[in-house]
């Protein structure tokens, strides 16, 4: 893959750049997936992590993400699972969540067919478990009271078109995108117990499934919802060797399927900002670092955990991009949050890991 063209010789210190850089143009609306319980989900940037480009042609992407949530938290620190049940030997209510291990695979294609122009469909799929003891009090953290799900299937898909005309550079996008409703979702009327949406998956082990009772809506594989995409992106050589870049997006629901009532349910909108340095002295191995920053309101409606879904969160993720063949790249990258804010009691994970390639063509 050739450099970006546009780019003026002053500019074009760090060709890899611009090799590198479009095949995440897939992914830049890729991190915000169906969130397993809350602020946690992939935040990595791997517009950054693969490289902007605006070489013209297709592109393929396939990116894994694997987070375990097995850490309650609660505000800025880590609490016990007898504090959470604490809630409930008080007379209150409070789910005592103990893990959520996800694993989401996505397939990105990709078209440009100007240099100013992209436009790219993300297809993921969503493998994830999870367990709860549900309200119990401290006395029963017990194996014996401890609920299980696992949901797995199509998320939802989300088509984004971007624009890198304002710069002769091309080093400056805007984005614009959706998500769509793809992914089976829905719970049961809180009133009714009755079963809405599309296809829920029910607990499958435990007090729960004895219960028939519908995982949480927030772990289906989907929403439900019809959400728009906003975003834009900038890079920068800074060095001979070293380029810089910051990305953001911003995701809202704008229609959602589950709107009855005593069954209705809307994702809280969040906001993603990346930024960090690439260091490209050899074009073939690039090391690189990001800061990945998470803000996520709460989500609402009948079957939204309302109370334990919003927060903000930090992350350092260092990585490196290799490439392996010609137009073949790969990446990995561990993310380690730094900070994290999360409104009421949340499953966190202590760190998280993600690989992915690209293929131009």
């Amino acid at each position: 893959m050739s450099p970006i063209s546009s780019i003026p010789p002053a500019l074009n210190t760090a060709p890899t750049v611009s090799r590198l850089m479009l095949g995440v143009a897939l992914t830049l609306g890729t991190p915000a997936l169906a969130l397993a319980c809350a602020t946690c989900g992939c935040s990595l940037s791997s517009d950054a992590a693969m490289g902007y480009s605006a070489e013209t042609g297709w592109r393929v992407s396939v990116d894994y993400t694997f987070i375990n949530q097995n850490q309650l938290r609660s505000g800025r620190s880590s609490v016990s699972a007898s504090q959470a049940a604490a809630i409930n030997d008080a007379g209150g209510s409070q789910e005592v969540e103990n893990k959520t291990i996800n694993r989401y695979t996505n397939l990105g294609i990709s078209y440009t067919p100007t240099p100013e122009w992209n436009i790219t469909a993300t297809i993921p799929y969503i493998d994830r478990s999870h367990t709860t003891y549900g309200n119990a009090g401290a006395a029963n953290l017990t194996a014996d009271n401890l609920s299980g799900a696992t949901s797995s299937g199509i998320g939802d898909i989300k088509l984004v078109t971007s624009y890198q005309g304002w710069l002769p550079t091309h080093n400056l996008g805007v984005q614009l995108g959706i998500k769509l409703p793809t992914g089976d979702y829905g719970g049961q009327n809180v009133v009714t117990g009755a079963t809405v949406g599309h296809h829920p998956v029910f607990f499958s082990s435990g007090p729960n499934a004895a219960g028939s009772q519908a995982l949480d809506t927030s772990l289906q594989p989907g929403t439900g919802s019809t959400d728009l995409i906003l975003g834009a992106y900038y890079y920068q050589p800074v060095s001979q060797d070293f380029d810089a870049f910051v990305n953001g997006q911003y995701q809202f629901a704008i229609a959602h399927k589950l709107d009855q009532a005593n069954a209705d349910f809307r994702p809280g909108n969040q906001a993603n900002i990346s930024f960090g340095l690439r260091y490209e002295a050899n074009p073939k191995l690039v090391p690189q670092v990001q800061i990945n920053l998470t803000h996520k309101s709460a989500d609402q409606g009948a079957l939204a955990d309302t109370a334990n879904t919003a927060g903000t969160v930090a992350y350092l993720s260092p990585g490196a991009t290799v490439e392996v063949a010609s137009r073949l790249h790969v990446y990995g990258f561990v993310q380690k949050a730094f900070y994290s804010q999360l409104s009421g009691y949340q499953l966190f994970p202590r760190w998280s890991a993600n690989i992915g390639a690209s293929l131009a063509f």
